[in-house]
């Protein structure tokens, strides 16, 4: 009669699993050719853009021909349909390693996304960022060497780092270029462009810092509630799931147990005129113990969901790096300009905050909040040994790092900042 029931309960559950692996194994088939044609299409698209307005050519928002509004909003859709490009590509390209897939009208498709992706990337002279960077401008002090080969090289040269030391004191290279810029007669024309080439840079930094930040985040977030955490409810029953993952969990249950069970003999005692018999208070600890044992158990789910939804939302995070090369270029060049555009004083304030947080002497504290949460969310004990060596030796390491970046890069560029931290710190 056991058997019987339970061979019925499980039928249905075989079924299901056996129809929900058969879907995926056919949408998995079809991975390489559905993600190359939106690519192709959304390639169709700018390539549509290109013909309609510049005549077959690459779209340049510094083109006279039409307004500012319209600028944007062809800027806008080049930016989007160039992602969703990128990011196709990067799946049919990952999908076709395990899948053997061929078909000469694939190449045909292949090679025109080819061609939109070469005409808007940095080594063609074109950019997708649409933000000019000269030729003679190093991207930051680490590569002091190296030139960026970018888009509209002639149109803006953005100071950086490198830049910004020389022979003389750069405020009389500033006020030479100022004189020579107001004597220019296309000094205006130069201003309204280099402004909308430093906008078009905040918009694009600022869009693809919000990216990064959400795009994991509601990958995470999306995959655990309605992929994961349907699976691993699939594949394992209400009574079979495992209660705790590690002893810390079945520490912090029993000691809820306990609390709730001297709580329960403390109000017995101290209401002598309807005391609770034994039988009874031995029914609500049991009542007790199965709420805590379901508690537990959810939580026991919910930290092995946690840990496949976290690998996609790595993947994620992997995917939009890989696809917003160009963007990570000017995020940096936009980033180098907010860091060493400040004053000294910020400069100092923000260093030693950081510093303080991360490598001070209440640091510690904080790594270990950090890493016992970030094993309570997977589902691991925190190992106190773990932590301790951890802590032993990442925040030095970081300190070296710091100390090294301010004696090697900031002592050059900004030694008025190293005074003022120097004086702070003292």
């Amino acid at each position: 009669m056991k058997n019987s029931f339970y061979s019925k309960r499980t039928e249905p559950l075989h079924k299901k699993l056996n129809h929900h692996l058969l879907s995926a194994h056919q949408w998995f088939q079809k991975t390489p050719e559905r993600a190359l044609e939106e690519a192709y299409q959304a390639a169709l698209i700018i390539k549509s853009l290109e013909e309609e307005y510049f005549n077959g050519e690459r779209i340049c928002t510094d083109s006279t021909d039409y307004s500012e509004n319209v600028l944007s909003y062809l800027e806008t859709d080049l930016g989007k349909n160039l992602s969703k490009v990128r990011m196709r590509l990067a799946e049919f390209k990952v999908s076709r390693y395990f899948l053997n897939v061929s078909n000469p009208l694939l190449l045909e498709k292949v090679k025109l996304i080819d061609s939109i992706i070469e005409k808007y990337s940095y080594p063609s002279n074109n950019s997708l960022a649409l933000v000019p960077i000269a030729n003679s401008v190093k991207l930051d002090s680490y590569k002091k060497n190296q030139s960026v080969s970018s888009m509209n090289m002639e149109d803006l040269t953005t100071e950086t780092v490198s830049d910004k030391t020389g022979a003389l004191p750069r405020s009389i290279g500033r006020t030479i270029n100022k004189i020579k810029s107001e004597l220019d007669p296309k000094a205006e024309e130069e201003v309204i462009k280099k402004f909308r080439n430093s906008r078009n840079k905040t918009r694009i930094s600022v869009r693809f810092l919000v990216i990064l930040i959400t795009v994991p985040l509601l990958v995470q977030i999306t995959a655990k509630h309605f992929l994961v955490t349907p699976l691993v409810n699939n594949f394992v029953s209400q009574n079979e799931a495992q209660i705790f993952l590690n002893s810390e969990m079945k520490e912090e249950a029993l000691r809820e147990l306990q609390s709730f069970e001297e709580e329960l003999k403390f109000n017995n005692l101290i209401n002598p005129t309807n005391p609770l018999s034994a039988e009874v208070m031995e029914e609500q600890v049991k009542h007790k113990a199965n709420e805590i044992a379901e508690e537990f158990r959810g939580k026991s789910r919910d930290a092995v969901a946690n840990v496949f939804a976290d690998i996609i939302a790595l993947f994620a995070f992997a995917l939009v790096i890989v696809t917003h090369k160009q963007d990570i270029v000017v995020l940096k060049s936009f980033m180098d300009e907010i860091i060493y555009g400040l004053s000294d004083s910020a400069k100092a304030f923000i260093i030693i905050l950081f510093t303080d947080i991360f490598v001070g002497f209440h640091s510690p504290h904080g790594w270990e909040v950090l890493l016992e949460s970030f094993a309570g969310h997977l589902g691991i004990a925190a190992n106190k040994s773990a932590i301790s060596l951890f802590i032993a030796t990442v925040p030095v390491i970081l300190d070296t790092i710091f100390k090294y970046w301010i004696f090697r890069y900031l002592s050059r560029i900004s030694p008025s900042a190293v005074a003022t931290l120097r004086n702070m710190n003292e």
